[in-house]
């Protein structure tokens, strides 16, 4: 098999994390606006989402889709002066999340728009699929990154966000509260990781692919993004099917919406945080 290098696997887990970040950060700034045309919130979640793009920038050379992982591990090491940029970066975080939670959680108006708008239980949201911030927010603490681990985050101490309602303002704060976890994870990263390789020695130009099927969850920004593939030999697979969370939780937006204002229909699709691509894929 091939092995990653473990300073690979640490500058993974900060790309994920602050690709968690930022997309949360989009959820964040989105969402106050779609409550009530809270539209400092976009001021907020763009000022820090942009300073995550230009790290991306910094690291791989393109800030929308930095295509940086490779089958064993990632295609160049980090930049010289990335960890004190990446400190910078993550204390602007903090206050950008200081920022947006006073103006959303400390918004009298905001709170009683969101505070009891469609309470989903762990019971339903299991029947409907749902993972990630939509499941936590019911009280479920599940979590692929602790639940089934990978990489290194076994060596990494950070807890899970969860919600009690499962309402809409759980779906919220579950997700600013990940944004504070992701920040921790990232700080300890760059404390813990050594030097080293960052793509493994001697890769097959060709992988040959033995007959079988496996499935492989990560814990993605919007919940569980699964891959399945079956393998007949060869090269190529024989099949392949993602999963993808926002087409969970856009398939039980037809029973949240059921006894509510026309008015919350918004606010309630806004608070899924899905992604019309990753929904067709």
């Amino acid at each position: 098999g091939i092995e990653v290098p473990e300073r690979a696997d640490y500058i993974r887990v900060i790309m994920m994390e602050l690709s968690r970040i930022n997309s949360h950060f989009m959820f964040l700034g989105a969402f106050g606006a779609d409550v009530g045309s809270f539209g400092t919130s976009f001021v907020y979640a763009w000022r820090e989402r942009e300073r995550i793009y230009d790290l991306f920038e910094e690291v791989a050379g393109d800030r929308m889709f930095p295509t940086y992982f490779r089958i064993g591990g990632v295609t160049m090491d980090l930049p010289d002066n990335f960890e004190s940029r990446c400190r910078w970066v993550l204390g602007s975080i903090k206050q950008g999340l200081e920022d947006m939670d006073g103006l959303l959680t400390g918004n009298e108006v905001f709170v009683e728009r969101c505070r009891g708008l469609t309470p989903v239980t762990p019971e339903q949201a299991i029947a409907w699929g749902f993972t990630g911030p939509m499941l936590r927010a019911t009280g479920v603490p599940w979590d692929i990154r602790k639940a089934e681990p990978y990489s290194v985050y076994p060596q990494l101490d950070f807890e899970i966000p969860v919600g009690v309602q499962g309402d809409v303002f759980d779906r919220f704060h579950v997700r600013l509260a990940e944004c504070y976890q992701s920040v921790r994870i990232i700080e300890q990263c760059l404390e813990q990781m050594p030097e080293g390789r960052v793509l493994a020695p001697k890769l097959p130009k060709t992988l040959r692919i033995n007959d079988g099927e496996l499935y492989m969850p990560t814990e993605g920004t919007k919940g569980e993004y699964g891959v399945y593939l079956m393998a007949k030999g060869g090269t190529n697979p024989y099949r392949a099917k993602l999963r993808s969370p926002s087409f969970c939780n856009l398939s039980a937006l037809t029973e949240l919406v059921v006894g509510s204002y026309v008015a919350d229909a918004i606010i309630i699709l806004g608070s899924l945080d899905i992604v019309l691509g990753e929904v067709d894929k």
